[in-house]
């Protein structure tokens, strides 16, 4: 099964065997993209939609575990697939405690590696929505005044109107239009649709008796 806008990298210093599994995944419809070493990965723009990457753990200079770190450092979400023709137990868990979703021994199963593929493909769009409602909030967000960012939070925790002038040192009636404009500008209707942005937006805030959420 392949997935609209989806795209996989294939990384292996051998050609024979990067090119096997490109044209391998091709055939069940994958858009694919082949490279030599960890770093051509590194160096290309992230594919605009979810992506996964299949990577020969044991590469050289630059090896896959090194791979999973820079991508982890630099914010970057491709879903990893470790292939290896000598990888070791602790190394292979270290992988997959990281984040992989899986490890194939080379040689492997075409059906195992096409299902890994679609598992991990799953698991970065996903991962892709998330991230795309929480840009989409936190543009919503950026239209806020302070002030009205103050009174979010504060409508979020679930305090009256009265309570957040009193916190704010307020009056009510003001309250109220800042509430009415944080509602227009975040596009809701309720205070749990506001709730459920803030969520995705990953907003910490304090309830009425200041205990953080």
């Amino acid at each position: 099964m392949t997935l609209a806008h989806t795209l996989v990298y294939v990384i292996d210093d051998e050609m024979s065997m990067r090119k096997a599994i490109g044209r391998l995944l091709e055939s069940d419809g994958y858009s694919v993209e082949l490279f030599a070493g960890a770093r051509e990965l590194l160096g290309r723009a992230p594919h605009g939609g979810p992506s996964c990457a299949i990577v020969d753990l044991n590469l050289p200079e630059f090896n896959g575990l090194d791979l999973q770190r820079a991508l982890a450092e630099s914010g970057r979400v491709e879903q990893l697939i470790f292939i290896t023709g000598g990888g070791s137990v602790p190394t292979c868990a270290q992988a997959m405690k990281a984040g992989a979703i899986d490890y194939l021994p080379k040689p492997f199963r075409d059906e195992d590696l096409l299902r890994a593929v679609e598992q991990a493909l799953v698991r970065a769009s996903e991962q892709w929505v998330k991230s795309s409602q929480r840009k989409e909030v936190r543009a919503r967000l950026a239209t806020l005044t302070p002030r009205e960012f103050e009174v979010l939070k504060l409508v979020i925790a679930g305090m009256l109107n009265k309570q957040i002038a009193a916190r704010l040192g307020t009056t009510e009636a003001t309250i109220k239009v800042h509430r009415g404009r944080v509602m227009e500008k975040m596009g809701v209707k309720s205070v749990a649709e506001l709730v459920v942005l803030a969520q995705r937006a990953g907003i910490a805030f304090e309830s009425a008796d200041n205990t953080k959420v």
